[in-house]
């Protein structure tokens, strides 16, 4: 095992439940922008739903950035209500680059007030040792990595599996 934690296992997408479920991540979640390490965390969650890449959640605790509530929600058949944040730091801002839930289902308890980010609105993503692709599509927030199999919902004629 690496500093940044075990390694992630081969898995593929279309295996994974539905319903979704929420698990701990062990490995280290790094994210960052505007050069500045805004998140490094061993305290992760993810949720896992079949045709979708995991999904990561953050504590705030663990989350060193300005987050400027953004206009809009959405709703997940699965988790509730989503509300959006603007991430800043310094000058640069990133608009509606984070969400969390407020008042999640009682499946998805463990990430109420966890922070989701958005891959392509970042600098840069990593779990463990690898480098996070954004989801295709522009809604998903799953993050991709090198460890994933099968084809992730998200672009052109997938949105509705």
């Amino acid at each position: 095992m690496s500093s940044d934690g075990p390694a992630l296992p081969v898995e593929n997408v279309q295996s994974y439940p539905r319903p979704p479920l929420v698990e701990a991540v062990p490995q280290r979640i790094r994210i960052v922008f505007a050069d500045t390490l805004i998140v490094d965390s061993f305290r992760a969650y993810r949720v896992l739903e079949t045709h979708h890449p995991p999904t990561y959640y953050i504590p705030p605790e663990d989350v060193v950035c300005d987050l400027v509530p953004a206009s809009g929600r959405s709703f997940c058949e699965w988790k509730g209500f989503a509300r959006y944040f603007d991430v800043r730091v310094g000058n640069r801002v990133s608009r509606k680059a984070a969400w969390c839930y407020d008042e999640p289902t009682r499946t998805f308890v463990q990430i109420r007030h966890h922070l989701a980010f958005y891959a392509d609105k970042m600098d840069g993503c990593q779990v463990g040792d690898l480098t996070v692709d954004a989801q295709a599509g522009n809604f998903y927030g799953g993050w991709i990595t090198a460890n994933l199999r099968g084809v992730p919902k998200g672009a052109p004629g997938t949105e509705h599996w």
